[in-house]
């Protein structure tokens, strides 16, 4: 009996994968092609492909091949063969067409001439003609003309045999199945495997790569799950054989090895039930474990001493415009896990991004290209061993010691010099509580002498001046010696060479319509320490850094509360809270502002820390309207509201002592029941309505919320805690 021919089509990059899958299969004559792998063999070996290929897209029985320079070529062609062996009359037909030449511009056309051949047959004969079905098919018609030559077969699948069967809701742009068991082999997991080692997949979304390893440590064939398949109208279909191999299949899933363990994590809870749900259905409950954790909450199991074993996962790509500086921060986060935890480990990371790949910070040392759908992918291999040292991609090459390097300025006028004692004496004062509340960001001056009105922060190590507006009395020329005279002595304390500039912003009083701006474009951003987060920081752009430091202990509060809450924060500003919350264990957090430059910002501290943004939501809204139409209730809120806003985006003005009343009410009405709210400003006049009082337990906290580098200032802001009357 003549063997039947066959091609597997499969994913760009998979086709050294596939042939030796085919062959594994009782393939032969297994060739590796464009389109991807031709081969030949009986029926059954078509079948076996069909539910054990765990690489493959689709199996075409090649059922004839001619040449054809055009479209009547091509219409007669396939009128020569004898579609009522493959189609009963009255059934149902697709026709997948691919190809083109002079005379066949586009895909539709080649497969209405295919169409029109076939009714034609089956008319000739005085049966009836089959009709077109493009959903769900008795035969699906796969034919590619390429050079001249047209290939004509029956697709056996039916539909893409990435579609295993035992999943129903595979969530947002999920991984494709095969090309999963394509990254598994490339990481050596049936390797890794046979000696018993773990896998973890710290961003597993709805468990692909988890399922598709423990389907091949189960020796599961990946099709026994479907429910219908191409060649289940199609008239050369023997069931007998089909039904045969399928319960072979069914008898070799086995037990995995022992001691293997899965290991699946995600930022969202809805992702991790999508996968339980899987896992469940599967059977798999007790090879495959799943939880909601973020990734800067990863540590290599230590029940176990698990030495070595494979870490693997597909990251988000950033796709979306603004979020690529996002990614990379993740990526980086990543690549400090890696490091940190999983000496002795493979790590293979897939990307759509190459970019994002090397914001890793680690060797790879192989890299292979596939295509997901349309996306062409980079899956990257590292090799943890102590020589893959992790680079410093941040670009923050300062120590975070708090003290300063030693002096190395220029010569100083008098009254820089006077300046710099005065910063050395509070450094002095401060660098005790400094090292023992283990705080890289602080307040070193504000204003301690009054001719030298300014504000100075370090940023561990990195120094911002800050001028408070001169009265009008106050010499220009005058006011201007001084502010010179603050940048020396703050150079000087920080040690910086005499041609960096020293970050300085000169604050003017605002009125009426006016708003802060940019004040440069150096986009150049520090990371810094406060507490278990990470936080970016902008010493040049803007007037204020994205960190206002006095509300460090309202922040580190919230961190030690969060735990298992669902966190709110209004006027979120670039998120520092959200991190902090987060980090904490808040169950899930919603960060609402205006500024699609603070939500962006927000965004990338979230990655920067190994946040999901899908468990930390934030909304671009005025935050009263969002109040108004939230529809939940959280459990901490955090009401930080600027003292005045008249934002674009916006039609009115906030003015916070017209205000406070109705923000803090709208607030309190999506606070649970035995829930907290924090009200924080840094209004200097600003009273607290007495109704509030006698509507709400309300208790000021402001004296515990003032650091040790803001004592001089005890009315830099003022905070409340409030509570329901009947709590």
């Amino acid at each position: 009996m003549t063997p039947y021919r066959f091609i597997a089509t499969c994913p760009k990059g998979v086709g050294s994968l596939l042939a030796p899958e085919l062959l594994d299969l009782g393939a032969a004559e297994v060739r590796e092609t464009v389109a991807g792998v031709t081969f030949s063999g009986a029926l059954s070996v078509g079948y076996r492909a069909c539910l054990s290929s765990r690489l493959a897209n689709r199996i075409i029985l090649q059922i004839s091949e001619f040449a054809a320079a055009d479209a009547d070529d091509l219409y007669q062609g396939i009128a020569n063969l004898r579609w009522p062996d493959h189609i009963a009359p009255g059934g149902s037909l697709a026709i997948d067409f691919s190809g083109r030449s002079d005379s066949i511009r586009n895909t539709q056309f080649g497969a209405q001439r295919c169409k029109d051949a076939i009714v034609d047959v089956f008319r000739s004969r005085g049966q009836e003609r089959p009709n077109v079905d493009t959903k769900a098919p008795d035969v699906r018609i796969n034919v590619r003309m390429h050079r001249g030559r047209v290939t004509v077969g029956i697709d056996l699948a039916g539909t893409s045999l990435h579609q295993r069967g035992y999943r129903t809701d595979p969530g947002k742009a999920p991984l494709k199945e095969n090309l999963a068991a394509a990254i598994l082999l490339r990481c050596g997991w049936p390797e890794l495997l046979e000696q018993g080692q773990p896998l973890i997949d710290p961003m597993c979304g709805s468990g692909t790569l988890l399922i598709e390893a423990a389907m091949m440590a189960t020796g599961r064939a990946p099709g026994l799950d479907r429910r219908s398949w191409g060649f289940d109208g199609w008239l050369g279909h023997n069931p007998q054989q089909w039904q045969a191999i399928k319960a072979e299949a069914a008898s070799q899933v086995r037990s995995a090895p022992t001691g293997v363990e899965l290991r699946g994590y995600d930022g969202d809870i809805r992702a991790i039930r999508r996968s339980e749900a899987t896992i469940g259905a599967l059977d798999l409950q007790s090879l495959v474990r799943v939880r909601p954790k973020a990734l800067n909450e990863l540590v290599r199991p230590s029940h176990r001493a698990m030495p070595s074993g494979l870490l693997v996962c597909n990251p988000p790509w950033g796709e979306r415009l603004g979020e690529t500086e996002a990614m990379a921060l993740l990526y980086q986060e990543l690549g400090q896990v890696l490091h940190r935890e999983f000496q002795g480990w493979r790590a293979g990371i897939l990307t759509g991004n190459v970019e994002l790949g090397r914001a890793v910070g680690l060797r790879s040392h192989k890299r292979y290209g596939f295509h997901n759908g349309a996306i062409d992918v980079q899956l990257l291999l590292f090799e943890m061993t102590s020589d893959n040292r992790l680079a410093d991609r941040s670009g923050h090459t300062r120590t975070t010691d708090s003290s300063p390097p030693p002096n190395k300025a220029a010569p100083l006028s008098e009254g820089a010099a006077m300046l710099l004692n005065r910063l050395r004496k509070n450094h002095r004062r401060l660098k005790p509580w400094l090292r023992n509340t283990g705080t890289s960001c602080y307040r070193l001056y504000d204003a301690d002498m009054p001719e030298y009105a300014v504000a100075i922060d370090i940023y561990e190590g990195h120094p911002h001046v800050a001028e408070y507006a001169a009265p009008k009395k106050v010499d220009p020329d005058a006011a201007q010696t001084r502010f010179e005279d603050a940048l020396a002595a703050t150079r000087a304390f920080a040690a910086l060479p005499a041609d960096e500039p020293v970050p300085a912003k000169r604050r003017q009083r605002q009125r009426g319509g006016q708003q802060y701006g940019k004040f440069d474009r150096k986009g150049e951003r520090l990371t810094v320490s406060e507490g278990a987060a990470r936080l970016l920081v902008n010493l040049h752009d803007y007037l204020d850094t994205g960190l206002f430091l006095d509300h460090r202990p309202l922040r580190l509060r919230l961190a030690q509360e969060a735990r298992g809450t669902h966190f709110l924060n209004l006027f979120c500003y670039t998120g520092a809270a959200t991190v902090h919350a987060a980090l904490g264990g808040a169950t899930t957090s919603t960060s609402v502002d205006l500024s699609n430059t603070y939500l962006t910002w927000l965004g990338e501290n979230l990655a920067l820390n190994g946040l999901s943004d899908r468990q930390h939501r934030v909304e671009r809204a005025d935050c009263l309207e969002w109040l108004r139409g939230c529809g939940r209730k959280y459990d901490l809120v955090l009401l930080d509201p600027p003292s005045f806003s008249n934002s674009k985006a916006t039609e009115g003005t906030l003015d916070i002592l017209r205000d406070h009343v109705v923000l803090i009410d709208a607030a309190m009405a999506v606070l649970s029941d035995d829930g907290t709210l924090y009200f924080s400003n840094n209004h200097r006049r600003f009273q607290l309505a007495e109704e509030l009082v006698s509507r709400y337990r309300v208790e000021d906290i402001r004296a515990e919320t003032i650091p040790e580098d803001f004592r001089r200032r005890p009315d830099i802001h003022h905070c409340w805690r409030f509570r329901h009357a009947n709590t």
